[in-house]
């Protein structure tokens, strides 16, 4: 009888304890992920540094987290506390101007078709009249405290998530070759001969959506940013972080872009608002539709649906790293779905 039953205790067993590890890593299971695709992701490089190193891998898995340091965290740092700064100068003008009763709407607004008159004349009523302005502050005096609050704790809880993947990817740097003789081994006792095919097809399309994703949405930050700094545009460190982190929507860069033309217009530089609609047309969208290709060209493809919610089902269940992890993970499961039904169709 209980030679009968040992194998049914031995895998309960097992559950608990996986079921035990995934309950204490549920707090750091996003930043685990996120260092995983990383790592994953920059292994060539950090395997061409290591033969450069003569195999200290303690030393390569230290620049190789210096390097992650300086190129993630440091900027997400700085742009945190840039928007502390810009938000706390742009509401001390915004009141300035209130207590002058020199604050107007944009005379742009009055040609926007259908419901642009109607609006302005309600706005210009709003800002000349103190009372209800008040009335009107009061009701959205609660809801901006929670954006604010909340779009304060994303992006701290980023850095913190972003500064913790940093941490864990020097481990898996380090011992990332007995890591993946551990799981090569331990793949090939659970689904045999597939085991390579999996480990290849996952490797394969993490590295593919990561230098997708990043890579174009880095290029479309820095070509941005050029623009924003030609064109006079105001908060170009803001601007550029908003366009790297709304590129992972495809249809997100021209609403920062846009603006900056709009705002141009507005002010009466008519020749750069032209500029900045061309250089975002032309040069930062075209970014999206030359440099991703090329990128993600080594890994698997993800449908416009799936990015999005990737991307918006990440950021829900991980927080900002879940901008990554999202459609990465998508990815990886829509890859091993053709490589299954590939092989299905075959046999």
């Amino acid at each position: 009888m209980q030679q009968r039953f040992q194998p049914f205790t031995r895998l309960a067993a097992v559950i608990l304890l996986v079921i035990g590890c995934l309950v204490v890593l549920r707090p750091f299971l996003a930043a685990v992920l996120f260092a995983a695709a990383i790592t994953i992701s920059s292994w060539p490089l950090y395997e061409r540094l290591l033969a450069r190193l003569k195999q200290r891998r303690t030393i390569a898995a230290l620049v190789m987290s210096i390097g992650l340091t300086l190129l993630i965290i440091v900027p997400l740092t700085l742009v945190t506390w840039n928007i502390a700064d810009n938000a706390s100068s742009y509401y001390d003008q915004i009141k300035a101007n209130l207590d002058s009763g020199t604050l107007d709407p944009p005379l742009w607004l009055k040609d926007v078709p259908l419901v642009g008159e109607m609006v302005d004349t309600y706005l210009r009523k709003l800002l000349h009249s103190r009372e209800e302005l008040l009335n009107v502050a009061k009701n959205l005096l609660e809801p901006g405290r929670r954006l604010l609050l909340g779009g304060g704790m994303v992006l701290g809880s980023g850095v913190a998530q972003v500064s913790l993947a940093v941490f864990v990817s020097f481990f898996l740097y380090r011992d990332g070759h007995a890591m993946l003789q551990a799981l090569a081994t331990g793949m090939d006792k659970l689904i045999g001969e597939q085991s390579v095919t999996v480990v290849d097809t996952v490797s394969r399309t993490v590295r593919g959506v990561m230098y997708g994703l990043l890579g174009t949405a880095l290029a479309q930050a820095a070509v941005a940013a050029v623009g924003f700094l030609i064109a006079g545009v105001p908060a170009v460190a803001l601007l550029s972080v908003a366009t790297f982190l709304l590129s992972l929507i495809p249809v997100g860069p021209p609403l920062i872009w846009g603006g900056a033309t709009i705002w141009l217009f507005n002010h009466g530089d008519t020749g750069w608002a032209i500029f900045m609609f061309v250089w975002g047309m032309f040069v930062i969208s075209g970014v999206d539709n030359v440099v991703k290709p090329m990128l993600i060209s080594r890994g698997s493809s993800l449908p416009f649906i799936l990015v999005l919610l990737g991307v918006m089902g990440g950021v829900l269940a991980f927080g900002f790293v879940g901008l990554f992890i999202g459609p990465t993970l998508l990815a990886v499961g829509l890859g091993l779905l053709r490589n299954w039904t590939a092989d299905q169709l075959h046999s």
